[in-house]
């Protein structure tokens, strides 16, 4: 009764429309479907009925974009992305460069087949450095579970690495890495009392960095036989870092030497090479000994007795004592006229200069130039030795302008190539104030110390 009252107060017009909706809705259910996969008809519910039923709305109800916006947001939100699949973990075998290994040995101790590695050293320029380690040098082998290399890691040195990987293809590439370094500068300060070595390595500074420093004003100063007591030296240099941790000294920036009441300065211009602050060059075009010596058993002496004839003989040179083998070095850049023998000079050799001048080097133990050879300045051309006639292993170097003999410790030795122009001018401009601050350092520095 209840459901023909409210069916009778339907607008006629109304009623028809309702009853062509339903039969419209009956033929739709009852037209047969396309054809399945039998497996798909006794299935559960798709995952779209489960995650989204709407509710039934009530008549005359007005859906609006935000509604509809609001209603459906479920069914977004429940479709959430798959994570990406987890990279398998790999095995790592790190394998020590024992003395006689070939890369092949490397890689079979670590189950890698000769087949890899060739594929490897097939990249190039960039894995050459595979084809030369040394004894004691670490490669790491990550393999994954099927026993394939993935990755390979070695340190090439304190801060770059090679990385061999495979891509998403499975084929090798490979990238160098390099660890970012940081560069901090500090001074350091020293007053000699017993020699200029032991003042260094107080000073906290490095073998090396004593050498570079006797290098700087080794032009200037005999550091064998010109240091006294007294004499005192500052240094500004670089102490690089990376990520924290101490990994090795950078260069000298400026240093400055007072050696026997003279003051030496030398700042280091972005040419790599190392000025005087009027923009003169600290190198000279001659070294001042052409070995490194431990003691002159004989000095330049026009009016010197032979040691071995008794005879008066000038002494055209400086004899250099220190072991046999010592390398000896071209005192400047300049072409080898004489690489000889004679019983008297033993092995020498002489080398032509600019401005007519010849340097000679007798009594060698081997020679390492010929005739003609080009050489620069501090190249080796030879070892110490005690050949043709002598009483003792030393060097004899002679030091000749146009024709006559001079002593090579006093000589006036002609310089390097100055700054010019521009170059000079922002040099200075930077030498003044870091040896302005250089010298505030050493105060404190000096001051500090005991």
């Amino acid at each position: 009764m209840l459901m023909q009252t409210l069916v009778s107060r339907i607008p006629i017009p109304h009623r028809l429309l309702i009853l062509g909706l339903m039969l419209l809705s009956a033929l739709v259910i009852l037209m047969p479907t396309e054809p399945s996969d039998s497996r798909q008809t006794s299935r559960e519910p798709s995952e779209l009925s489960e995650l989204y039923v709407p509710e039934l709305l009530p008549l005359n109800t007005t859906l609006s974009a935000q509604s509809v916006q609001a209603d459906v947001a479920p069914f977004f939100e429940a479709e959430i992305e798959a994570p990406e699949p987890a990279l398998p973990e790999l095995t790592w075998h790190s394998i020590t460069v024992q003395s006689g290994d070939a890369l092949s040995n490397l890689f079979r101790r670590a189950n890698v087949s000769q087949q890899t590695m060739l594929a490897i050293l097939a990249l190039g320029d960039s894995t050459r450095t595979l084809t030369r380690l040394f004894p004691g040098e670490t490669l790491e082998f990550g393999l994954d579970e099927a026993g394939q290399l993935q990755e390979l890691r070695y340190a090439i040195n304190r801060l770059e690495s090679l990385l061999v990987y495979r891509d998403d293809e499975g084929r090798f590439q490979s990238e160098q890495q390099r660890r970012a370094v940081e560069t901090r500068t500090e001074y350091a300060a020293a007053t000699i009392q017993s020699s200029f070595w032991h003042a260094g390595l107080s000073a906290g500074l490095s073998n090396n960095q004593i050498m570079a420093l006797a290098s700087i004003f080794g032009w200037d100063i005999d550091f064998a036989l010109d240091i006294r007591a007294g004499d005192s030296f500052t240094v500004l240099f670089e102490r690089n870092y990376s990520e924290d941790e101490f990994i090795g000294y950078g260069a000298i920036l400026a240093a400055q030497f007072s050696n026997q009441g003279r003051v030496i300065q030398a700042v280091r211009h972005n040419d790599g090479h190392y000025y005087k602050p009027d923009g003169t060059s600290m190198r000279q075009a001659f070294l001042r000994a052409p070995v490194e010596f431990t003691r002159i058993s004989s000095n330049f002496n026009p009016r010197r007795q032979h040691p071995v004839t008794g005879r008066v003989a000038p002494h055209n040179g400086i004899d250099y004592v220190a072991p046999v083998g010592t390398p000896i070095m071209a005192t400047g850049d300049g072409r080898v006229t004489a690489s000889t023998y004679n019983n008297l000079n033993g092995n020498y050799v002489f080398i032509q200069h600019g401005n007519n001048i010849v340097t000679k080097y007798l009594h060698l133990s081997r020679r390492q130039v010929r005739v003609g050879d080009r050489v620069r300045q501090g190249q080796v051309i030879g070892r110490l030795g005690a050949t043709g006639r002598v009483t003792g292993p030393h060097l004899h170097y002679e030091f000749v302008v146009n024709g006559v003999h001079r002593n090579p410790r006093t000589v006036q030795l002609p310089q390097a190539q100055a700054l010019t122009g521009g170059d000079k001018a922002s040099f200075i401009a930077k030498a003044n104030e870091v040896l302005t601050e250089l010298q505030s350092q050493q105060q404190q520095l000096l001051a500090a110390t005991p």
